[in-house]
């Protein structure tokens, strides 16, 4: 489906034009995180979470973090309806009043529950990787982590919680949000799903990595693509269903959420020894102390940074094969995908 971007205003008292046009990075990215502000306020106004339980989410929540995977959601989004309207311009796309496309029609909405979805349950596994039992970690996006403020079970039931929200969001019958498609929402579980538990079986295997000496690289491999990857991938295919992706379209954001998977973990390994804990708003050195296998420490720095690139570039490289300027699209630099993936090459945490 594809939608005219005219400067309506959604229920939120959103700009829904900001969301689906890209302009520029700072644009963009802007419009997605107020919105995404938004969203989580109706969740938790929905949920009726009693205290503390609501007080700790909120701040889980509200922190100072990338959301990353929310921005791949509406970055893959934006770029499929980008394709879509290059693609068909003799097409009669709709032209109307955008406040009819929230009340009838739900793929922007869908989209803005995805984003809600990985956004908690990526939280969801900061909390739960800071309590003492895992990592120990008093420091998150910038202020104390959740067991330091409340208490440990209220982080623990945070994180719990946050899980479980995830998957509620995708049909709850929310304020502002059109009812939900089923058919798209059936397609974003079968996403969803398998790629949160392997989010989960990738911690595991990271944990079980701490007692073993020199670990090959395809092994470290294998345990980032579960345990990062994962549902880096689940938000490209996510964001490209809402747009209606066609089934090439979603082999090439899979093959691009792959690459940058695993480069955002080569990043991470990378930037935990050369940022200091301000930057990064968590504890630098933290992989060291708890003597973590990483790519650092497998390559050294200098071929972990080169190793990042390459990655970054092979993500690239599948989003212009199949939605490159030969098929009138996007591999362009106003593209919200390539923009992202420029965008998180040049972070510092």
């Amino acid at each position: 489906m594809t939608v005219s971007l005219t400067s309506s205003t959604t229920s939120t008292g959103f700009m829904l034009s900001d969301f689906i046009s890209f302009q520029s990075t700072e644009q963009f990215h802007g419009a997605v995180r107020a919105q995404l502000a938004q969203d989580i306020e109706v969740l938790f106004a929905y949920a009726k979470l009693p205290s503390p339980l609501v007080d700790a989410c909120r701040y889980v929540m509200t922190g100072q973090g990338k959301l990353v995977r929310p921005l791949m959601v509406a970055s893959a989004f934006a770029s499929i309806n980008k394709y879509s309207d290059d693609s068909n311009d003799d097409v009669d796309t709709l032209s109307g009043d955008l406040d009819a496309l929230i009340e009838n029609d739900s793929d922007y909405d869908m989209s803005r529950r995805a984003a809600l979805a990985v956004e908690l349950l990526h939280t969801y596994s900061l909390v739960h990787d800071d309590l003492p039992c895992m990592d120990d970690d008093a420091l998150r996006r910038g202020q104390p982590t959740a067991h330091i403020v409340f208490d440990e079970a209220t982080a623990l039931l945070a994180g719990d919680v946050l899980q479980t929200l995830a998957f509620e969001v995708l049909t709850a019958e929310m304020p502002t949000f059109a009812p939900f498609d089923a058919d798209i929402a059936s397609q974003l579980l079968a996403i969803f799903a398998p790629r949160a538990r392997r989010m989960v079986s990738g911690q595991m295997l990271d944990l079980n990595a701490e007692a073993s000496a020199n670990i090959a690289q395809n092994d470290l491999e294998a345990i980032h693509r579960d345990k990062t990857g994962a549902l880096i991938e689940a938000s490209m295919l996510m964001g490209g269903v809402c747009a209606g992706a066609t089934a090439p379209q979603r082999m090439a954001l899979q093959e691009c959420a792959q690459h940058i998977g695993l480069a955002f973990q080569v990043q991470d390994d990378v930037l935990d020894v050369t940022m200091t804990t301000d930057t990064l708003g968590k504890p630098a050195g933290s992989d060291e102390k708890l003597d973590k296998s990483t790519y650092v420490k497998l390559m050294g720095v200098d071929d972990a940074t080169s190793y990042a690139q390459s990655l970054f570039n092979d993500g690239r490289a599948a989003i212009r094969r199949e939605l490159g300027s030969d098929k009138k699209s996007i591999g362009t630099d106003n593209d919200a995908l390539l923009a992202l993936i420029e965008w998180l090459w040049s972070r510092k945490k």
